[in-house]
């Protein structure tokens, strides 16, 4: 399956450890990355390459359908790397019915220092055509806008 690479960031007043173990605390993770609109729940996690994890991202709006249908969108994957403090990376596929939203994507989380702060750049490659770059875009910028309330 062929999709395209989207792609967010964002300079954050907060040293490139602390935003690492933002990502692999699961229940600092439940705060942030959620966007704005949703909340987590993570049942399994193992923040090691060639661990699994699994999300379920559930919309506070009773009428959203979700990717898998029931008002939530449900993420398994596998960690793929893990170079603390710089660089995480995952695949992940979304449970749904829909062919639009198969696949295994990419995630890239890299964490570059800038003085005190730290630029967090996410790189998503083979993103399913069923998710609209608009979409993924504002869900990206909403989860890297409350990491940064959650840190700064």
């Amino acid at each position: 399956m062929t999709g395209r690479t989207d792609r967010a960031e964002r300079l954050i007043a907060a040293p490139a450890e602390r935003l690492f173990r933002c990502w692999t605390d699961p229940a600092m993770l439940v705060h942030w990355l959620p966007p704005r609109g949703m909340s987590g729940k993570i049942e399994v996690f193992d923040p090691r390459p060639g661990g699994a994890f699994l999300i379920i991202l559930a919309y506070d709006d009773p009428g959203e359908r979700g990717k898998a249908g029931d008002g939530s969108d449900v993420i398994a994957g596998l960690f793929v790397k893990l170079d603390a403090p710089r660089h995480l990376a995952f695949v992940s596929r979304f449970r749904s019915d829909d062919p639009m939203l198969q696949g295994e994507m990419r995630m890239d989380w890299h964490f570059d220092p800038v003085g005190a702060a730290t630029r967090v750049r996410v790189v998503a490659t083979q993103v399913p055509p069923g998710i609209s770059a608009e979409d993924h875009a504002a869900g990206m910028g909403s989860s890297l806008t409350q990491l940064a309330e959650l840190v700064e």
